[in-house]
């Protein structure tokens, strides 16, 4: 009978940092000594039904290696966290779609991937998840390429509203690999338990070109590699010390019906926004909210503080784990 998608209760709220030893030899970070794509090789999208040593239960949806080390990166399929763990410490064999629809993590994939959005002629507007399922807000600020530094002030001010204030970031891969130093200190905030982040793929080069209908440009440029922009975007991040989420968040809200079903393929949870505060639209309870903190939109950072302060984000802040029913 194949093995059920459930994790253990005590495991699924465990971090690594706090693994017992025995489990902390099998949780991996990659330190390479490059952090670049390269560094992470034989990247693979998988669904395979894993089971640990101890007995605990994960879905490895990409497996890889790492310095010659195979890795997996696995999903708690009803938490719907991540995170890398070395292969040697799991048994996995291969798990059906079906399986996987059975899961809070396959209807969450499933849901996001039929959610319309609006249709224009040759493009949609916004599909996937735009409402979290509690009443609280769901924060969430997009690092898309720019010369621009990050705006800390929003981040700092974040971390006013408690310990460990929770942000999903939408990062490109060409933001990452131009500002290593604001990454770093986004990453140290977290560290240091001011933030919880989680780290979104929004696409390693987000394709973007000024003038160009929406029809053609972002991932529907001729040219776009949508597998290339969503693989490569997760091997940077694990090649400097990060583990991708479970979030897909398309550049300027922009996809197709195939688009859609691509980022379902690779098990991904299609992310759009109905409060992107920059065009004006309004908060309110259960709301996924949208920024842009890298310097290319500070009015909607100033939006943002201004409805912060009336009370219009609601509060408390949600981890966007949370946002999918």
């Amino acid at each position: 009978m194949p093995l059920p998608f459930r994790l253990l209760g005590a495991l699924a709220a465990l971090v690594l940092s706090v693994l017992p030893s025995s489990a902390a030899d099998c949780a991996f970070r990659a330190r390479a000594a490059t952090p670049v794509v390269s560094a992470v090789s034989d990247y693979r999208p998988a669904l395979k039904a894993c089971v640990s040593t101890d007995g605990a239960r994960a879905i490895a949806i990409r497996t890889m290696a790492v310095g010659g080390e195979p890795v997996a990166l696995l999903a708690d399929p009803e938490a719907l966290t991540t995170r890398l763990e070395r292969l040697a410490c799991w048994t996995c064999r291969e798990a059906s779609e079906d399986e996987l629809a059975a899961t809070r993590m396959g209807r969450a994939i499933a849901a996001s991937a039929e959610a319309p959005g609006v249709a224009h002629r040759g493009f949609l507007e916004n599909a996937g998840l735009i409402r979290g399922a509690t009443a609280g807000a769901f924060v969430t600020g997009d690092l898309c390429p720019s010369p621009r530094p990050l705006d800390r002030g929003f981040f700092v001010a974040l971390e006013r509203t408690g310990a460990r204030a929770p942000v999903a970031l939408s990062i490109s891969g060409l933001w990452l690999t131009r500002h290593p130093a604001d990454f770093r200190w986004l990453a140290a905030q977290r560290d240091a338990g001011a933030l919880a982040i989680v780290w979104v793929d929004h696409t390693f080069t987000h394709p973007y070109r000024r003038k160009v209908p929406d029809a053609a440009n972002y991932l529907l440029s001729a040219r776009a590699d949508p597998q290339r922009e969503i693989l490569d975007t997760e091997r940077l991040l694990i090649a400097n010390g990060e583990t991708p989420s479970l979030f897909f968040r398309f550049p300027g809200l922009v996809s197709s019906d195939p688009l859609m079903k691509t980022v379902r393929r690779f098990h991904l949870i299609t992310l759009g926004a109905n409060a992107w505060l920059a065009i004006g639209q309004k908060p309110g309870p259960g709301s996924i909210v949208l920024v842009h903190p890298n310097g290319n939109e500070p009015e909607g950072l100033r939006r943002f503080a201004t409805a912060f302060a009336k009370g219009a984000i609601v509060q408390p802040l949600e981890p966007l784990t949370a946002a999918p029913q």
